[in-house]
């Protein structure tokens, strides 16, 4: 307990929202029972809340007489439900995996059953669960082969614990055998396709993108470097310095991770000499920027649209990625690190489908930028090929739903 009061403090320096809301953290606060039966859906962050989507959208058509409570464990996961969903769902933060906060936020909720998206796995959560008779499915679930060799030290703790959930939705075949290495029983386990599959992007956000251009000079190529890390920036700046070697008129948008990072990153584009424009000044960029950082929420998707290519980091070191799915689904020529083990199914399927590219450097970087940005054709090739690998493996949420009618409701 002392160390999760200290995190949050320390959390709440780089982020104020943390320091917001704790009675939640710790299962309390308002009652959020309704007249309705509640069916809750637990989305850590923002990643989570997007895959989500679609699956909240079905079950809203599907239980209407149902109220759908959605939780999260960040400030901007919380952000974004209320952006999606607005008041169409109720939301709280849940709570730390203690046994009294479990039970409190349980009595407080009080739901019917519950999907946990992802690999939430959280012992007293899960027993807490099934000794109070709520059914609870793990959906949308990955587990690489390095989570699955730490789980295994404890085998039978880990097997108790799957034991707890209804059934075990995963994103792919490899994911399923993991789970079943570890002691789900097969018959629990499916592989249903990864519902981030299902991207749901505004009809309008080509055209805002495309007026974006017009406004930046519409023959100007643009790259993006998207969802970056400690680490990254230095390799993708210099990188863009190469670049420009060829395309002097090169535009860079770099995207932080996380809001804590905003000020950082600018200050580096600044220190290593490029003339830089944050998005939150709110000032025209100007053919003489070279480097924009979107320092705001919420617009990733928009600078996707707007982008020629799109690098996803969280791959440039052992961190594991991030989803190529969003800048897929926009038709964007897509460049990778090496280190995508988060995404490793879906990231090798583009790259087998030839709708990704690998680097592993910063002169592989350069080099595969400057490659596309001088080859309209190969980047039209690559938004093909995702949009048509997108479309073929696209329906998960349904076939969740089908299984939740068959084994909970």
């Amino acid at each position: 307990m002392p160390f999760i009061i200290l995190r949050l403090l320390w959390r709440g320096m780089r982020s104020p929202a943390y320091w917001q809301r704790w009675s939640e953290r710790f299962g309390l606060g308002p009652d959020l029972t309704t007249n309705k039966d509640v069916i809750w859906v637990h989305a850590v962050s923002v990643g989570e809340v997007e895959a989500c989507r679609p699956l909240v959208t079905a079950m809203q058509t599907e239980f209407p007489d149902k109220q759908i409570l959605i939780t999260t464990m960040t400030p901007t996961g919380s952000e974004r439900v209320g952006l999606l969903f607005s008041d169409s769902v109720l939301h709280c933060y849940l709570p730390y995996d203690l046994p009294f906060s479990i039970n409190g936020f349980l009595k407080r909720t009080r739901p019917i059953f519950g999907v946990i998206m992802e690999t939430e796995i959280w012992p007293n959560l899960a027993h807490t669960c099934k000794s109070r008779h709520i059914p609870i499915v793990l959906a949308n679930a990955r587990l690489s082969e390095r989570s699955t060799q730490g789980y295994s030290r404890f085998p039978r703790f880990i097997k108790q614990t799957l034991d707890c959930f209804r059934f075990i939705a995963t994103q792919g075949q490899q994911d399923k055998l993991n789970f079943q290495q570890l002691g789900a029983d097969d018959s629990k386990v499916h592989a249903i396709g990864n519902l981030k599959y299902e991207v749901n992007l505004p009809a309008s956000l080509l055209e805002q993108a495309s007026a974006m251009r017009a406004m930046w000079d519409i023959d100007r190529p643009v790259w993006i470097a998207a969802s970056t890390h400690e680490g990254e920036d230095e390799i993708i700046l210099n990188a863009s310095r190469q670049v420009r070697g060829t395309f002097s008129n090169l535009l860079l948008i770099i995207v932080p991770r996380h809001p804590e990072r905003f000020e950082r990153v600018a200050a580096l584009s600044h220190r290593s000499g490029f003339k830089t424009l944050k998005r939150s000044e709110n000032l025209p960029c100007s053919s003489d920027i070279e480097v924009l950082i979107v320092d705001t929420m919420g617009e990733l998707p928009l600078f996707y649209a707007a982008s020629d290519v799109a690098l996803v980091c969280g791959s440039l070191i052992p961190h594991g990625g991030h989803n190529i799915l969003e800048p897929a689904a926009l038709g964007r020529a897509i460049i990778t690190g090496a280190h995508y083990f988060n995404f490793n199914d879906i990231t090798k399927q583009f790259l087998d489908a030839q709708a990704a590219i690998k680097i592993s450097d910063t002169e592989e970087l350069a080099d595969t930028v400057s490659m596309l940005l001088n080859n309209p054709e190969r980047r039209a090739q690559m938004g093909e090929a995702s949009l048509k690998l997108i479309a073929r493996s696209q329906g998960g949420s349904l076939r969740l739903i089908n299984l939740i009618k068959r084994h909970v409701l």
